[in-house]
């Protein structure tokens, strides 16, 4: 607002009127300011607004797939405890587009005091679309980003389920991954694959083009394609896991006799198909509920939980898969 009013010729008090489309100012003057304002990217901020005020929060949730039975319940996490202390929540599904994010990011900015979600964005293009509106993201660790985050421990995790996998005597396994490049989950994979001494490199991951059933048939009949001597399979999520299982049977392949299935992110599917899908569970509303809690240390102006307090680590549930 210095800037602004610096840039236009006028006191603070003028922007302010301008800027919020209050009377008492000139035409020609409010026209000025709001050139101003263009030019420096200034947009009045909420969150700053809020400390004045003391008025109800508002914060905004950036979600990238609803059909994914995965992400509705890290938005239930995020719904209770805004809930729990009288917040309002705004949903946005970005229908994992980056256009669509982009805009999310350019309305919620305006509309709410806080935004929490899933971006693909880097941190340069977050922090020019927020305009200083403190932001936490979903699904990075700590160390990925210099903005406050909550992250999912996917080493612990495979570090379980690749011990699991290893321990059942499989030497020959692979990977169905669900994002492009060096994720933490394929990081994670290969580092136990190296750890366990086992014959296996990028060459033994397939990329699903799709986070869904439909996505985990078609990398595994890729994968069986390419690696026709592997055991077992870890897939990217459930449903790429399930997927994995269907593909297998119709090879003529059982589970898990000829191939041991290991899914991620333990949703309430696994325990409907045949056989029980063997997963690395996630606390999903704990993930939503850690978001909350990184958003109200951000507007009482202390540092955001780090380290092990803003992770959630995967826990190995064994069923008949593997």
């Amino acid at each position: 607002m210095h800037d602004v009013a610096r840039l236009a010729g006028v006191s603070r008090q003028t922007v302010s009127r301008a800027v919020n489309d209050k009377g008492e100012i000139d035409p020609a003057t409010k026209e000025r300011v709001l050139e101003a304002a263009r030019l420096l990217d200034y947009r009045p901020s909420r969150f700053a607004r809020g400390l004045v005020r003391k008025g109800t929060v508002t914060a905004g949730l950036v979600i990238p797939d609803l059909m994914n039975p995965f992400f509705p319940e890290v938005a239930a996490g995020v719904l209770e405890a805004a809930e729990q202390r009288g917040w309002q929540v705004v949903m946005w599904d970005s229908r994992i587009d980056e256009d669509r994010e982009r805009e999310a990011l350019d309305v919620l900015s305006h509309q709410t005091d806080a935004v929490v979600g899933y971006f693909k964005s880097s941190d340069d293009v977050l922090a020019r679309h927020l305009g200083g509106v403190p932001v936490v993201l979903l699904e990075r660790g700590p160390q990925q980003t210099r903005f406050a985050a909550v992250g999912i421990d996917a080493a612990a995790g495979l570090e379980q389920g690749m011990a699991h996998l290893v321990g059942a005597g499989h030497r020959r396994i692979g990977m169905l991954d669900g994002v492009h490049g060096p994720g933490p989950r394929r990081q994670a994979f290969l580092e136990q694959a190296r750890r366990h001494g086992l014959p296996v490199d990028d060459g033994w991951i397939v990329l699903c083009d799709e986070h869904s059933v439909a996505g985990g048939e078609a990398g595994m009949a890729r994968l069986l394609d390419a690696r026709p001597e592997i055991t077992a399979v870890f897939g990217f999520n459930d449903l790429i896991a399930v997927g994995a299982m269907r593909a297998a049977r119709r090879r003529g392949r059982r589970v898990p006799d000829d191939l041991a299935v290991l899914g991620f992110d333990g949703l309430s599917l696994g325990e409907l198909v045949e056989p029980g899908l063997t997963t690395l569970h996630i606390d999903k509303r704990r993930l939503g509920r850690l978001a909350v809690e990184q958003v109200a240390r951000l507007r009482a102006g202390e540092e955001p939980m780090s380290g092990p307090d803003a992770w959630v680590i995967p826990e190995l549930v064994v069923r008949g898969s593997a």
